[in-house]
Parts: structure tokens; sequence; C-alpha cells
């Protein structure tokens, strides 16, 4: 899902209440927030737009597709995408963005997909793998349901940015969570992300069956720069999201890989 809003105002660790991440209880407040913000209309959906390229006619699925606006820049190009989120509320905003017709689907990313296999050219993933503690398997599904030669292309927040908030610092090299809180329309909620080093991120792809193509530490929309003048100035000079463009090998179906391209999470 594009679901990182402006830098959040509170990183401060707190004792979370049951229902983190939960977007069925803020899906509205999240989706006005987000639609114009500094972060997702200026930064991660122009980045992931211009990675994919030219997509008429590919079959992408949105893969934490949240209300959509990854999914209608992306169809606005040509392309037939499928949406799929964890949060019904979401999919209904989504819904109501892209019509009745639009092929989305409720479904966990920690689930087996209800796709076949090589159903699709490419997959994007934006701000959502971050979610997960463990990538091994949602990355294996994401690779059954591409065809040879298809894209994974996927955006996480930046290791180095989980890293720097953290008082004390947490051991880089492991797979750690984080909590925050998010604070919008008044309200606050819990979060909790997973942070993971780039080599065990790199590492994972590899290990799913694809091979990196290609990493990026865009810069954001020259538009935003009168519009979020102080927004944009930090933007432009620290990481905030990494990004990949990751292919599924030729010949290679979930994660049966040869041991010397295999790779194993740190």
């Amino acid at each position: 899902m594009d679901r990182v809003t402006d830098v959040p105002e509170s990183f401060a660790q707190s004792a979370l209440p049951a229902r983190v991440n939960d977007y069925d209880g803020f899906a509205e407040a999240y989706s006005a927030e987000s639609e114009h913000s500094l972060v997702n209309a200026y930064y991660a959906r122009p980045a992931m737009v211009a990675l994919a390229g030219d997509v008429a006619g590919r079959r992408i699925l949105d893969a934490g597709c949240g209300s959509g606006p990854l999914s209608a820049a992306l169809r606005d190009r040509g392309a037939v995408v499928t949406g799929i989120d964890a949060s019904a509320e979401m999919l209904a905003l989504a819904r109501r963005r892209l019509g009745d017709d639009a092929a989305l689907h409720v479904v966990d990313l920690r689930d087996p997909l209800p796709f076949a296999d090589g159903a699709f050219d490419d997959v994007v993933a934006s701000l959502v793998l971050h979610y997960l503690e463990d990538w091994g398997p949602t990355l294996a599904e994401l690779r059954r349901v591409l065809r040879p030669g298809g894209r994974l292309i996927a955006s996480v927040d930046h290791p180095f940015v989980a890293y720097t908030i953290q008082d004390p610092r947490p051991d880089y090299f492991a797979n750690t969570s984080y909590a925050f809180e998010w604070t919008f329309g008044g309200r606050s909620v819990p979060m909790r992300f997973w942070r993971k080093p780039l080599q065990a991120m790199i590492d994972a792809f590899t290990a799913a069956g694809f091979r990196v193509a290609g990493i990026s530490e865009p810069q954001p929309d020259p538009a935003a720069r009168d519009l979020f003048p102080d927004g944009f100035r930090d933007l432009s000079t620290r990481p905030c999201f990494l990004f990949f463009v990751v292919e599924a090998v030729e010949g290679v179906e979930g994660v049966e890989v040869p041991p010397s391209d295999a790779g194993s999470e740190g």
C-alpha cells in the first residue's frame, strides 16, 4: 500500500494497544491525508510510476493497493491492474476511485495469493514489505504469480531511516521491529514496521528467485519545491524510501534456486 504520509510526527517508542497498523480503523483519514501529501503524491508514487515505465497492455498486480492511487495512475497509462489489500475499508475506497468493475480482492500478503502461476507481467508493492517480519513466503508467492522475466517493483522504508530514528541505536544487521505513531486529522494511530539491513533485503529477493535489476534513491518531484519548501529541502537531502526493481529469473519457480544464487536472510 502507498502507506506512508509525511514523515511521522512522532517516532517515540510507546506501549501499543492490541491493534496496530489498523487501516480499517483510519482508512478515510489516511486516504485523505496521503492523497496530495509531499511524500506520497510528489515522491513515492511518481517514483514507482517512473520505475514501471511503459506499462501499456501489461498485467500488473498492485500488492497493498490501499485506496488505489497507484493503481489509477498505472491504469491511466494503459495497464491492466488488479489490486489486493488486507484492509476491506481501504479497498472500498479503491472501488470508489476505480469503479465497480475494478479487479480488487481482500488478501493478506502473508497468505497464498488467489492467482494462477505467471498471471502477471509486473507486481508493484509500494511501501508494504516493511510491514512483514519475514519476506520469504510473500516474495515466493509474488514470484509464482509473475511470468518468467516479469518484474517486482517495490519500495520500503530506507533501512537507514529506521536505524537512525531509534535511540539507542539497534543492531543494524538484525531484523528488528520499530513502533511509532502517525498523527493526522487530530488522531494518533499506533504503527509497527520491520527493518532489515540492505544485504538481507537483497538476499531475500535472490532466495525467492529474483535478480536485482535496479536500486533507486530518487529525488522528489521538482513541482513540490514551491508547494512544500521546507519538506522538499528535507526530502531532497536525506534518505526516506528505498526502491527496487527485481526480475523473476527465467526457469525458476518459487524459492528453488541453485545454491550459488541463493541468499539467506540476516
